[in-house]
């Protein structure tokens, strides 16, 4: 294996010299220089990683904590993370919580030591998350989750519920139902619940207590949620907003195979945009949050902390209404 060692010898020059060629800092002349480089051509020399991470305290890897890979948003989000790191020569380490909040911050712990920074994409804002957070030194970017003082990429989820409740309420529909998830995920749990109950009240409608049902994050869960709610009321509401467009995807499962009609017994909206909501039948009504878009914004915060640049704390990103049959 050629070492640097070897290149010096064999261009003439000293150790500091290669180094210097290598890292583009300090001076050399051009005579070194181009005798440094044909050497390093003709060998194929490539440096290592893990030596030049000892030098400059740089490992060029970039940790990504994620509650899932079974879903498509943590999928777009690491996408969208990897194609702006890789335009700077920085790579990915994934981890996979499967929605485990111990396994957050075991992670946390683990990978401190790793990479030049940590993205996560969070499920709760916990005192001991934050703790944690707060105690590392390195930059960190939280992606879904807003929390004071810390880097985030979020979504608009309040007002989205708002917005999706709105139309649902222009379409006519008056008794309207809520797929939801636990309040300890904020953005998906509370605001969501908050922006749909908000703007029922905005218009005067009763809320009945069966139709609002919590479930996890799953198609099944969306199922047992929809089952849950037509056997314990006698007066159905007529439209849903699921917080996930795997809930409503699930809830529509449990409906068709009851016999009902969607969107003509009951309409849905959902959220995520899946790949999936376009192709069940009726097509369902989503709205798109732009995933690849919050990887890459969060991959241009994180490179700019690292270089000591300006940098933005809190990034909202807007998203789009997809308006299909399922209304």
């Amino acid at each position: 294996m050629v070492t640097i060692k070897d290149i010096a010898e064999m261009a003439s020059v000293s150790r500091s010299t290669v180094s210097r060629v290598l890292n583009n800092s300090g001076y050399v002349s051009d005579d070194a220089r181009k005798r440094v480089e044909e050497v390093i051509e003709k060998t194929g020399y490539v440096p290592s990683r893990y030596a030049k991470s000892l030098r400059t305290k740089k490992t060029k890897v970039i940790g990504v904590i994620l509650p899932t890979i079974q879903t498509e948003t943590p999928s777009r989000v690491v996408t969208g993370l990897g194609k702006e790191l890789s335009k700077h020569g920085y790579q990915i380490l994934l981890a996979n919580t499967n929605h485990n909040k111990e396994k957050e911050l075991e992670y946390l712990d683990l990978l401190m030591r790793q990479v030049d920074g940590i993205v996560l994409i969070a499920t709760n804002t916990k005192p001991e998350l934050m703790q944690k957070i707060n105690e590392i030194s390195l930059p960190i970017v939280l992606i879904g989750q807003e929390a004071e003082g810390v880097m985030c990429v979020t979504y608009d989820d309040y007002h989205v519920a708002r917005e999706l409740t709105a139309f649902l309420i222009e379409k006519g529909h008056k008794r309207i139902g809520f797929i939801g998830v636990d309040e300890s995920d904020r953005a998906v749990g509370y605001l969501r619940k908050k922006g749909f109950f908000d703007e029922m009240m905005a218009h005067h409608l009763a809320i009945e207590e069966a139709w609002i049902q919590k479930a996890v994050f799953d198609i099944d869960s969306g199922y047992t949620a929809m089952e849950n709610m037509i056997k314990c009321c006698s007066k159905r509401p007529t439209a849903i907003v699921a917080v996930t467009d795997r809930l409503a995807i699930g809830a529509i499962s449990y409906l068709k195979q009851q016999g009902f009609n969607v969107p003509k017994d009951m309409a849905f909206i959902g959220i995520g945009a899946s790949e999936l909501s376009q192709y069940v039948d009726p097509s369902l009504t989503t709205v798109d949050y732009k995933n690849e878009k919050a990887g890459e914004e969060a991959a241009r915060q994180i490179l700019a902390r690292i270089r000591s640049e300006k940098y933005q704390e809190k990034i909202v990103l807007d998203y789009r209404l997809i308006i299909r049959d399922s209304v």
